[in-house]
């Protein structure tokens, strides 16, 4: 759904603007239906429209001026409650559809202790976005955008021409990006040199993302972050960009993979304590093929965005604008 705006719009100030109402109404709009915990849906939903309202805040920083009520400190509190009902649920859904099937009756049993459990976590942390909801910092959460919506203040530069800074709002997340250490898990550094190793065995596979896990995790954020924020400037770039931030989703999927298989081993030990594979062998086996088949898919990945021509590449792309006319808010 785009979001229509004429020539006098071409500022950060309205696009701005723009941005924070679309992602706002999303937000809120779920949130009966979320009460009301008839479908998960709406729950996701909601998380997305947080999520993007908060990267609306974190790109248009230095252009909005908005109450401490409204500020980004907030809802990251909401997107955390949100968050850790939905990761349940993303979690059950992978437990009951992808792997329960191809167990057997006493490993079945087993995973099913394990879903008990998990639906007792849910109903805890359901709760807690009820009292969220109910709260008066939530209100105020709400009274604040929609006042502010109505009578938007901004920052000295909200008048400058989109375009004219655009690149200057986009390099510093992608040198970001590209400077993350999490590029060089498994990789030698020699003389300048990058050695990335062709294979790995399965023991030294798991010794590293084990012992890198956190590093993959923050890199998936970060690339998260990153498509975002990219997707709000789709319009005024050529085609490539959009394959880039089409590409960034891919990675961000990928290494979801294989944080995905991390959580999972944790909350299965969680449960049935450390020797849970002892206990349900088929699903041990299923997630340590996932895990090998996710590297396998971001070794190219990781080989690609260590190459220095892709880095220029990537780098010159988001310096060069194209469009000269503002024509929508992407999703």
């Amino acid at each position: 759904m785009n979001t229509q705006v004429d020539q006098a719009s071409e500022t950060l100030r309205d696009y701005a603007h723009l941005a924070v109402q679309k992602h706002f109404k999303k937000s809120v709009k779920y949130e009966a239906d979320v009460l009301k915990d008839r479908d998960l849906e709406p729950l996701h939903q909601m998380r997305v429209g947080i999520r993007r309202l908060r990267t609306a805040l974190q790109v248009f920083e230095s252009v909005l001026d908005l109450p401490e009520s409204a500020d980004d400190r907030q809802i990251k509190k909401i997107a955390q409650r949100l968050g850790a009902v939905r990761d349940l649920d993303v979690l059950e859904i992978a437990l009951k559809e992808r792997y329960r099937p191809h167990l057997k009756g006493k490993e079945q049993k087993k995973l099913d202790q394990v879903l008990e459990s998990l639906q007792s976590q849910r109903d805890r942390q359901f709760n807690q976005i009820r009292k969220l909801f109910e709260s008066q910092q939530y209100r105020k959460f709400k009274q604040s955008f929609k006042a502010w919506l109505d009578q938007p203040h901004y920052g000295a530069i909200a008048p400058l021409p989109l375009l004219q800074v655009l690149p200057d709002l986009l390099l510093p997340l992608i040198s970001h990006l590209l400077l993350h250490p999490g590029w060089l898990v498994s990789a030698r550094v020699e003389s300048g040199k990058i050695d990335l190793p062709t294979s790995l065995d399965a023991e030294h596979l798991n010794q590293q993302l084990d012992e890198q896990a956190e590093v993959l995790h923050d890199l998936r954020k970060q690339m998260k972050r990153v498509r975002y924020q990219t997707e709000f400037f789709t319009d005024f770039y050529e085609p490539t960009y959009m394959l880039r931030v089409r590409e960034f989703q891919a990675v961000q999927e990928i290494l979801g993979e294989l944080q995905d298989c991390a959580i999972l081993s944790d909350f299965l030990a969680s449960v049935l304590q450390s020797n849970w594979q002892e206990q349900i062998p088929t699903l041990a086996q299923q997630l340590e093929e996932n895990r090998i088949r996710a590297w396998a898919n971001w070794q190219p990945i990781q080989q690609q965005y260590l190459n220095p021509d892709f880095r220029a590449q990537l780098r010159h792309l988001v310096a060069t604008p194209l469009k000269p006319s503002l024509e929508a808010v992407n999703q």
